[in-house]
């Protein structure tokens, strides 16, 4: 069941963070589906403008409508990922999509504050809730890119004056973490401190955390000893830390680079364990099944596993 992302953050804030997933195909909708149903954990899947032009955005919107009705019990919201101003108008107008985000972070102050206050015009204006974000992220996710000499934790102040003027629903906010799967060299912590200062200053508002994958070592030793050449130290997000984060305010947090791991390591392993199969559907199969252990895991880590029923109870009132 599509629920607005407005209710599922009332319901979490404070409590736990709600993990919001990129999916681009099939296998990751049905993994993301039967993971949050064994972890009974209500979800969010994000949609990029990459994803819409990967598998296109009839069969994009198909694939999730296919995956509710196999998946009757799941409550979740669909979300437009780091969306520009006139995808998020498209968006908007489908009467699909939950929420939206446009990303105007890497304009002027004021320019951000003008794109973002005609989205969330736009946007209120047929119920749907708005995500900005304020502050650079370093690294890579698909057309973005940021040097981490650019990175720029977001100013708590700049923050309150962002949302107050914008009228935006919830905040991207910059806090330590990065995109894509070359993170860190080394430990790397978010900064609670800012955290809680952003909080102080919008008490009660929701935050979203961009750029939280972990890049588990052993995912990354797995495919490199399959036959991969990724950077082994590269370092995530400790997902030890999301509770902690969850509660100073953190109610929604990005997972996509992980989700890509764990789609590379089943296959780099299949075929190099069956080198004379070419069945795409095994690997498949396999990936599904690791895809959703993996949801299990990180809700269990967000804190959102086992709310699913108090959230459907919520809902019904």
């Amino acid at each position: 069941m599509i629920v607005t992302t407005a209710e599922l953050f009332r319901l979490a804030y404070g409590k736990y963070a709600v993990g919001a997933y990129n999916i681009n195909n099939m296998e990751q909708a049905l993994g993301l589906f039967k993971g949050h149903m064994d972890a009974e954990a209500p979800f969010i899947i994000q949609i990029s403008k990459g994803a819409r032009k990967y598998a296109g955005i009839p069969m994009i919107e198909a694939i999730i409508r296919a995956a509710d009705q196999m998946f009757p019990q799941a409550i979740y919201a669909v979300h437009l990922d780091h969306g520009d101003e006139a995808t998020c108008y498209a968006c908007i107008d489908s009467g699909f999509y939950s929420s939206v985000m446009i990303d105007a972070s890497h304009e002027p102050f004021e320019q951000n504050v003008a794109i973002t206050r005609r989205v969330v015009e736009r946007a209120h204006a047929k119920g749907l809730s708005v995500e900005a974000e304020l502050g650079m992220l370093g690294g890579v996710e698909e057309d973005i890119s940021v040097d981490e000499k650019h990175t720029m934790l977001t100013d708590p102040l700049e923050a309150k004056t962002f949302v107050e003027r914008s009228g935006c629903d919830s905040l991207a906010v910059a806090i330590g973490t990065s995109h894509g799967a070359y993170k860190f060299k080394g430990q790397q912590s978010l900064h609670f401190d800012r955290i809680a200062a952003i909080q102080q200053q919008l008490p009660g508002y929701p935050m979203v955390m961009h750029g939280s994958s972990s890049v588990p070592q052993d995912e990354v030793a797995r495919i490199n000893a399959a036959g991969g050449a990724l950077d082994p130290s590269a370092r995530g997000v400790d997902d030890n830390e999301f509770k902690r984060a969850a509660s100073l305010g953190v109610t929604k947090v990005n997972i996509d680079t992980d989700g890509r791991l764990v789609w590379t390591r089943v296959h780099r392993e299949y075929f190099q364990q069956h080198p004379a199969e070419f069945d795409f559907r095994k690997p498949g199969a396999v990936y599904v099944d690791e895809y959703a252990k993996f949801i299990v895991h990180k809700s269990n880590k967000l804190g959102s596993a086992g709310q699913l029923e108090g959230v459907r109870t919520a809902l019904a009132k």
